[in-house]
């Protein structure tokens, strides 16, 4: 029989897994603590192109619930892109046909095929502001966020007094839980400035190490990309990044003359499937495993919160915007 305490949630992660799911507990009722190694603008999720598409995520009929369930809260977030950082944008997906998804393309509304590939309006998140619009969306509805590094789950639930412990460390659950099937995959991206390109683009295969994509964000046109598995460097190759706008620039040759801003570099938490479960710690505390998210991790954030929040205990509604 599971043991009750303090009624407390502890959720450990800041990113943007982390403080979705921490604004769905909070908002039904539960008092939520996040406990974060780094603040949000220093995690992944922060260097992320954030362009909404199930990449690199598995399974896919679970990842595609769970996209369309986030597709519905960002499709509302994006009237007011200036406080939540969505906007809806219109791009194409080169080279792809709705044959060649799952059953989740069918209910996304726009997505049509022309001689390109895709033409979909689609949620595009920037990325900063999206996570300080999250966090202080977890503040109003009574959080409390926390920085300091966990070294045990069940610190939280022991020292930290908490009924319930929801896992959305990332790339840290290769250590923490410790799971070696989570594993790093390196994208790197360049920042440069916008020449005038209003539309995102995308030639990117699922498992492909190199990735063709621009998109508009507010602080420039963001270039990419990179899927190198296994890498763990965070510093960026100059001779990548010329690259990188070499590809770009032979779609739209404006981006040539392109000023660089910067650099980013982003590990993306992979895993062959998203770890959305939950067990039972030694003192009857309940711990909910909510990682391994690859590259999707902003695509299906809500909908995995919700699920994560079903296996709190924290009731089955729909997540709101």
């Amino acid at each position: 029989m599971e043991k009750r305490r303090s009624g407390e949630v502890i959720v450990v992660g800041g990113g943007v897994i982390g403080l979705t799911t921490a604004v769905v507990l909070a908002e039904r009722g539960s008092r939520v603590r996040v406990w974060t190694r780094e603040p949000a603008e220093l995690t992944t999720s922060a260097v992320a192109g954030a362009l909404w598409w199930p990449y690199r995520i598995e399974p896919e009929e679970s990842a595609g619930e769970w996209a369309l369930a986030s597709l519905s809260v960002y499709a509302e977030l994006a009237q007011r892109p200036g406080e939540t950082g969505v906007r809806m944008v219109e791009g194409v997906q080169e080279g792809q046909r709705l044959d060649g998804l799952g059953p989740w393309a069918a209910r996304v509304p726009e997505l049509r095929e022309t001689d390109q590939g895709l033409w979909a309006r689609l949620p595009l998140i920037d990325m900063p502001v999206h996570l300080g619009w999250l966090r202080e969306r977890f503040l109003a509805a009574g959080g409390v966020v926390e920085e300091r590094s966990v070294q045990d789950l069940a610190e939280a639930a022991g020292a930290g007094g908490a009924d319930v412990v929801v896992n959305c460390t990332g790339l840290g659950a290769r250590e923490l839980v410790p799971d070696p099937a989570v594993r790093p995959v390196r994208g790197q991206l360049v920042v440069v400035e916008n020449p005038g390109i209003t539309t995102w683009f995308t030639a990117a295969g699922h498992g492909a190490a190199k990735t063709t994509y621009f998109f508009p964000q507010p602080g420039g046109l963001i270039l990419g990309g990179t899927a190198d598995e296994d890498e763990w460097s965070l510093v960026p190759d100059p001779a990548v990044a010329q690259e990188i706008v070499r590809r770009c620039a032979a779609v739209r040759p404006e981006i040539a003359g392109a000023r660089v801003l910067g650099h980013r570099i982003g590990l993306r938490p992979t895993r062959h499937a998203v770890r959305l479960d939950r067990e039972l710690l030694s003192g009857g505390q309940v711990l909910v495993h909510n990682y391994g998210h690859g590259g999707a991790g902003i695509t299906v954030a809500w909908g995995c919160a919700l699920e994560a929040a079903r296996l709190a205990g924290g009731g089955e509604d729909q997540p709101r915007a």
